[in-house]
């Protein structure tokens, strides 16, 4: 019933600032932004991927519909927070020390808020939801993961800007901006502290990927 939602969270870049590449490139003054940035990234991070894997683990087919209700109500809520910080993070960052980089930083600023309140605007309808009725239900979700979709594929071309050139590889190299691994708690977010996979990655979150055996079942 939650594999809709759960396939179109790991089909989104969720993780927008996961990043890769290692050169050495940049000056100081880049690698000093990308510190202040990445700092404040990773808690938020590991707060989306830990949200990602409590919505995985409600996609049983004996899931009850009160039950996936309450976590993705929870992980919805917790993406939306964790937007607005990322958001916040990179205003209060400054402008990166890059040609047009006031312009490219206002704008990543305004899609990462644009995200918040896509998530919060999904947690209101989550809630809204009949749990009474499965079927109804399970449409409900479905029109939900519909737009999930949308917000997990638009809307991403500033974030990509910032992550491109100078300024990316300077953030690919900070620990803070690498792939988390993610918690499988179904209390998504208690795990601030968790440590970074040593991998990073430009792909997008693959936490809230359908386990196997509901991929069987669907």
């Amino acid at each position: 019933m939650n594999k809709k939602l759960a396939a179109a969270l790991s089909g989104g870049a969720v993780l927008v600032l996961a990043l890769s590449g290692c050169s050495d490139d940049s000056d100081d003054k880049v690698n000093d932004w990308a510190k202040k940035v990445c700092d404040q990234v990773h808690p938020q991070l590991q707060k989306i991927a830990n949200a990602n894997a409590s919505i995985q683990q409600q996609t049983a087919d004996n899931s009850k519909p009160a039950d996936v209700q309450e976590t993705d109500s929870a992980a919805f809520k917790q993406i939306s927070q964790a937007y607005k910080a990322l958001g916040s993070a990179v205003e209060s960052a400054g402008p990166p020390p890059v040609d047009d980089g006031e312009t490219t930083q206002k704008e990543a600023v305004k899609e990462l808020n644009a995200s918040s309140v896509a998530y919060a605007k999904l947690q209101e309808k989550v809630d809204a939801l009949n749990t009474k009725d499965q079927g109804k239900f399970a449409d409900g979700l479905k029109g939900i993961a519909d737009e999930l979709n949308k917000i997990s594929t638009n809307g991403d071309q500033a974030l990509k800007k910032l992550q491109s050139g100078e300024v990316g590889t300077a953030m690919a190299k900070q620990e803070g901006c690498q792939k988390p691994t993610a918690s499988a708690s179904p209390s998504a977010g208690k795990s601030d502290d968790s440590e970074p996979s040593t991998q990073p990655s430009t792909e997008p979150s693959k936490e809230a990927s359908p386990s196997a055996s509901a991929s069987k079942k669907a």
